[in-house]
């Protein structure tokens, strides 16, 4: 399989000077680019899989019928909240 190339990107002097100053020992700066574009894709295609469970997460609790309305959590939690501002206003 043939390679292909990245096309190069301008940055400013003291931008590839502080890349090249956390470059490991014998890492090239292709290398350090290459690993970049790598963990960059991978983030990306994670966080796209993620986002589809959910949506899909979130199409089947709507067809089981289940589930909590946000709202419900919502004010739950703000009773928590003052309920623990108060347990903190009466040791204060």
């Amino acid at each position: 399989m043939k390679t292909a190339t990245i096309p190069p990107i301008r940055v400013a002097p003291e931008f590839r000077l502080e890349v090249e100053g956390v470059l490991a020992d014998g890492e090239s700066l292709s290398e350090f680019v290459e690993n970049a574009v790598r963990h960059t894709v991978l983030k990306r295609k994670n966080q796209a899989e993620f986002l589809r469970r959910g949506l899909a997460a979130i199409e089947e609790t709507k067809r089981a019928g289940g589930g909590i309305a946000a709202e419900a959590v919502v004010a739950k939690l703000e009773a928590r909240l003052a309920a623990a501002r108060q347990t903190q206003l009466k040791r204060n």
